[in-house]
């Protein structure tokens, strides 16, 4: 019974997350969206923590919030790159 409320840890929302992280930051999200880009990080930080911990709920929540956050700052940094 208690097997079957385990959740299973969210490989494909840490994988999205880190792909977009990694976008924001080739992007110039870094020097253009710094505030955004670094909350990315440290939710991603947070899920990762929350991995080891098996924290499987919140690690999926932080993982989501960080694809959000940098897809954020990859949005901010686009109009920049457009116009050089």
């Amino acid at each position: 019974m208690v097997a079957g409320c385990v959740t299973a840890p969210p490989v494909q929302e840490m994988s999205d997350a880190r792909q977009a992280i990694i976008a924001a930051e080739q992007a110039d999200a870094a020097r253009l969206a710094a505030d955004t880009l670094s909350d990315a990080r440290r939710f991603l930080a947070d899920a990762e923590r929350q991995i080891q911990e098996e924290a499987y709920g919140p690690a999926r929540m932080n993982a989501v919030r960080a694809k959000n956050r940098a897809v954020q700052a990859l949005r901010a940094s686009q109009p920049a790159d457009a116009a050089r």
